[in-house]
């Protein structure tokens, strides 16, 4: 939730933790001696109490409420949530170049979208036009980007061939059906 706009279930989640450490955090106070003298001492064991069953309602309560936005089930994998929209959008490499030889300890990654414009934020209003950038060196996301230039630090990367994908997503994070996708090969020296 902190690093992009959660769901409506993952809000009502978040709300209900917090207000179960924040209830049991008043009656463990009151039960140690340490707070809230007005309140009587058997009070502070059913906020304990109250705090625990918000802590399990936060896990459970939000997808018996909102079984739409919750995701998918256990058992099966994101792809498995339901149709996904189809793009317009192309996606190709303008830097690197396939084959090109870089012996720096970064790339700068320029990449061509063309029927499909880049949106911040995460968002379930899905479009077939909008989206953002996943960037992948070597099959290990280094990058969730909202802009079409970027560096990617190499430092990390042995010298020889590397491979880089780029994938339009949609605002959920999750592919587009058909996936639109750009790989690039290219190659690192020792330095």
């Amino acid at each position: 939730m902190l690093a992009h706009q959660g769901s409506v279930d993952e809000s009502l989640s978040v709300v209900l933790l917090f207000g179960a450490l924040w209830v049991g955090w008043v009656g463990w106070s009151r039960l140690k001696g340490k707070g809230f003298p007005r309140l009587p001492a058997w009070a502070g064991t059913g906020l304990l109490v109250v705090g625990a069953v918000l802590a399990v309602s936060a896990a459970v309560l939000p997808r018996a409420i909102f079984p739409a936005t919750s995701g998918p089930s256990p058992g099966s994998t994101e792809l498995d949530a339901g149709p996904r929209p189809a793009s317009t959008a192309a996606l190709a490499f303008a830097a690197p170049a396939h084959g090109q030889v870089v012996d720096d300890d970064e790339v700068e990654v320029v990449l061509d979208l063309r029927g499909g414009r880049i949106v911040e934020g995460a968002s379930s209003d899905l479009s077939a036009d909008t989206g953002h950038v996943h960037l992948e060196l070597d099959g290990r996301l280094v990058s969730m980007t909202y802009g079409l230039v970027q560096v990617v630090d190499l430092r990390g990367a042995s010298p020889g061939s590397h491979t880089l994908q780029a994938e339009y997503v949609a605002a959920d994070h999750a592919p587009f059906d058909p996936r639109v996708t750009a790989v690039v090969r290219f190659e690192t020296e020792a330095p």
